[in-house]
């Protein structure tokens, strides 16, 4: 093995930072744009259900190294297996970590620095919130190469709407950062220099409250988008009745009367 390669195979895909309650991952392959290959698929994966578990863990944010956020899956490796089972399998196993995203009891937030493209453009859909510096580009660019983005429209048809997002699944054509925000891709944009504490800001905001209702409320909310309307709603009902007997609700609202701070105990 040469020196690059072994370099390579010993430097994690993805790092962790834990720092008062927040989790930061960063995909760790700058050089290949950190492209979804089956290892950094893995990598990932593996790192999110550690942090599922970590009761300490209250907020996830999810970043890249290098210039790109995310340049979606790994062409070269996609290219180098032409059979079908083993392109189903990648997007098997790149599909199961999306949804992993959304059935985590913690908050995920993208931190999108650089161009996010094709199933990076699905990364960033899949998290719960999303904030980028003005100058990041967005696309499903799969079609420019033949490969129309199937598994990318799944996350983008449930932010974008279905103009907007034919649009960009049909074009492969990169937008701006202001119009992701203006169609609904991303909750916030800032200058560069200011992504981080714009983050820290919106953690912060997650962090105040009540774990409980957090972990109830994001998983309630992406169970009932799936059901029609009545089953919506009888979900919803039983999960906020749930929380309303919850030891945080009755602190919440004895702190409020009292005009204190609450205290949670998170069970």
């Amino acid at each position: 093995m040469s020196a690059n390669l072994q370099a390579e195979a010993e430097t994690p895909y993805v790092l962790r930072q834990d720092e008062g309650g927040v989790v930061t991952l960063t995909m760790n392959r700058g050089e290949r744009l950190n492209s979804l290959s089956q290892a950094m698929i893995a990598a990932l994966h593996a790192e999110l259900e550690l942090v599922a578990g970590d009761s300490s863990a209250r907020v996830v944010v999810l970043a890249g190294a290098g210039k790109a956020f995310c340049a979606g899956h790994d062409l070269k490796e996609m290219g180098a297996h032409p059979e079908k089972a083993w392109q189903k399998a990648l997007f098997d196993q790149c599909g199961r970590m999306m949804v992993y995203l959304t059935r985590m009891p913690q908050p995920v937030i993208a931190r999108v620095h650089g161009v996010a493209t094709a199933a990076g453009c699905q990364l960033v859909s899949m998290c719960d919130l999303a904030v980028a510096v003005d100058s990041a580009r967005f696309a499903v660019s799969g079609v420019n190469f033949g490969l129309f983005c199937s598994s990318p429209s799944v996350g983008l048809s449930r932010n974008v709407g279905r103009k907007q997002a034919m649009e960009m699944l049909l074009t492969g054509e990169f937008i701006d950062a202001p119009t992701a925000l203006a169609r609904g891709l991303l909750n916030r944009v800032v200058p560069a220099d200011q992504l981080d504490a714009e983050i820290r800001r919106l953690s912060d905001s997650v962090l105040a409250k009540s774990p409980v209702a957090i972990r109830l409320g994001k998983r309630l909310f992406y169970e009932q988008l799936e059901q029609g309307l009545d089953g919506a709603y009888s979900l919803a009902n039983e999960v906020m009745a749930c929380n309303a007997t919850a030891e945080d609700f009755a602190e919440g609202m004895d702190a409020f009367a009292k005009k204190r701070k609450p205290v949670w105990r998170g069970r």
